[in-house]
């Protein structure tokens, strides 16, 4: 493959770690998984972390947490509005728990969404927004945050596709009441697969933390009474929980890539320079505006003035991997029968990106190769 969609972030550090794994006695939920947790909620600047074994795991968690917090919980039926474009994991939790979607259009340069669409959606039946900062790139989350305070809110934001992005030097996943974040393995960090949920409400954090295993109260405080016989305190079942726990194997590759996080999401902003510089004039695409520091997960093209087929035929003629910008339009797919939703208005951006656009991929490494190879095959495409 010419131009790769995504590589490995793994280096001699990562390696050690699979050797040590080999003979290591404990497996799963031990030190290294609560090391890695604490440095993760240092480093965004959050109060709690809790790892799990996806991205969407965290946002299932989150959802399920909301929905049994010790105050004024999310209940079935309640509305939650969405962005029209997301990976398919941001809505199944909330179709999952009852809830009714109303999704709202994106801005088409920013591919987040247009916020004045968004002010208007909401009614006194919505209960949370869910603010996705796609591939990389925030939302205007200084507004969302206003925007929810005035309206009584919860603010959910899904930072899967983002990690390492700031507005006004905080970081994306920290503005709002809970925040998800990806692992994965073509992520901005790698724990082969994994996910974290950051948040600063205590009580939130210990009931996810006891859904994350079974629902049991092990590890867990202030979300319930404790009894005095240990026998059965070490298998005491309080809320309807899961097994999303990760390895500890996950959590040490974890530790490894947290440190290197600030030098891949710089490469990757240089990355994101040099594609700017090859296309921001180009007519024949829209590109995505950047709003506050992106972490630019990939590069978005919009075909504006040449037809989509023609593009994707040559970069595959090229070599150059490329996909649908996420998920694309989500009430566009077939699942969306077995959902509760509305659209709020026309979902007119949402649609365009849908049927015209399409991503290539960005690196924590040097891809000037890449991307002037990218520019030359396309140049060869008429207008």
């Amino acid at each position: 493959m010419k131009y790769p969609m995504c590589e490995s972030t793994f280096g001699v550090e990562e390696e050690a770690v699979f050797h040590h794994f080999a003979t290591a006695g404990r497996h799963t939920m031990g030190p290294i998984t609560a090391d890695f947790e604490q440095q993760f909620a240092n480093k965004m600047g959050a109060k709690h972390a809790l790892f799990v074994n996806s991205g969407s795991s965290a946002n299932l968690l989150v959802i399920a947490g909301l929905m049994y917090r010790g105050f004024d919980p999310l209940r079935a039926g309640d509305e939650v509005i969405v962005p029209a474009i997301s990976w398919a994991t941001t809505y199944y939790p909330l179709q999952q728990y009852g809830l009714k979607l109303k999704f709202v259009d994106v801005a088409i340069h920013t591919l987040n969404y247009d916020i004045d669409q968004l002010a208007e959606a909401i009614t006194d039946k919505t209960r949370m927004i869910v603010a996705v900062n796609i591939l990389g790139n925030p939302c205007d989350l200084e507004w969302m945050v206003a925007l929810c305070k005035v309206n009584d809110l919860i603010l959910f934001e899904d930072n899967c596709e983002s990690m390492g992005a700031e507005i006004n030097g905080k970081q994306c996943g920290t503005f709002g009441d809970v925040g998800t974040y990806s692992t994965f393995f073509s992520h901005h960090i790698s724990t082969v697969e994994g996910g974290l949920i950051v948040t600063d409400d205590k009580d939130l954090y210990n009931r996810c933390k006891s859904m994350r295993s079974h629902g049991w109260t092990r590890d867990v405080e202030g979300i319930y009474e404790e009894e005095t016989e240990d026998f059965y305190e070490k298998y005491r079942f309080i809320l309807p929980g899961y097994n999303l726990r990760n390895q500890e194997l996950n959590a040490a590759l974890g530790l490894c890539q947290l440190d290197k996080l600030d030098v891949f999401v710089a490469q990757r902003r240089r990355n994101a320079e040099l594609f700017k510089k090859l296309f921001m004039d180009d007519r024949r695409f829209i590109i995505q505006k950047e709003v506050g520091r992106s972490s630019w997960f990939a590069f978005t093209m919009i075909c504006n003035e040449i037809n989509r087929m023609d593009v994707l035929r040559e970069l595959a003629r090229a070599g150059i991997e490329h996909r649908i910008i996420t998920g694309g339009c989500f009430p566009c797919h077939d699942v969306i029968k077995y959902f509760d939703s509305e659209n709020h208005g026309r979902l007119d951006n949402a649609m365009y990106a849908h049927e015209q656009g399409f991503f290539v991929g960005n690196s924590h490494k040097d891809l000037t190769d890449e991307l002037l190879y990218l520019k030359e095959v396309l140049s060869g495409l008429p207008r």
